[in-house]
């Protein structure tokens, strides 16, 4: 490869390094050229998969700030340059080496740091971050259904105390405005009992007057 070619390639990594969330580094030794399209489908649009050569990877990693390990540039190499969801990404590589045996996934680096074949495995056992949204979406649905039906009863009951009939609950002032009404009974009956007894005078006028003396 010319220099001129060389340098461009070293700074098209270089920005690839750098740009991505993720890199995860592989072997694709036997992989044919349609398989290796049907993983770049797989992979989508959001991650960049490169045949590079190990010198120039090693080069662009350090002008990066990346660290790689020379143990991971041996063989034919191809680097997976994620931008997207670094879980997906690696859900897709995992399935993909489930059906092709041939594609050695030798390890990466995730938010800068160094991470193995063994932790890029479990990375794609995690839920990716749509699920993690949806679920997440649902709980907060159901959390807000649930007030809303606190909400709803706490209203149903404040209307219902709204309504009750004053009555139901006398307060002391009534009872204090009910008193003088026994009074007033007591009173008509007192003014009632001499008209059922006569009185005095009645019957001294019923006595004949005696003659007056002689």
């Amino acid at each position: 490869m010319a220099r001129p070619d060389k340098e461009a390639a070293v700074a098209e990594l270089t920005e690839d390094f750098r740009s991505a969330s993720a890199t995860v580094l592989t072997e694709y030794r036997g992989l044919t050229v349609s398989s290796m399209k049907a993983l770049r489908r797989s992979l989508g649009g959001d991650t960049k998969y490169s045949v590079v050569k190990n010198t120039l990877t090693k080069i662009a990693a350090k002008n990066a700030g990346v660290e790689i390990s020379d143990d991971l540039l041996i063989g034919p190499s191809a680097l997976a340059f994620i931008k997207g969801d670094a879980i997906e990404a690696a859900k897709s590589l995992k399935n993909f080496q489930k059906e092709n045996p041939l594609l050695i996934i030798k390890g990466g680096i995730f938010e800068g740091k160094a991470v193995t074949t063994a932790e890029i495995m479990k990375l794609a056992d995690l839920e990716s971050r749509e699920v993690l949204l949806a679920k997440l979406a649902g709980a907060m649905k159901g959390t807000m259904a649930k007030a809303a039906r606190t909400f709803d009863a706490l209203r149903l009951k404040q209307e219902s105390e709204q309504g009750a009939p004053a009555v139901s609950q006398p307060d002391a002032s009534t009872e204090v405005a009910e008193v003088p009404a026994e009074a007033v009974t007591e009173s008509t009956e007192v003014l009632e009992s001499p008209v059922s007894e006569p009185v005095a005078d009645a019957v001294v006028a019923e006595v004949p007057a005696e003659p007056a003396a002689e």
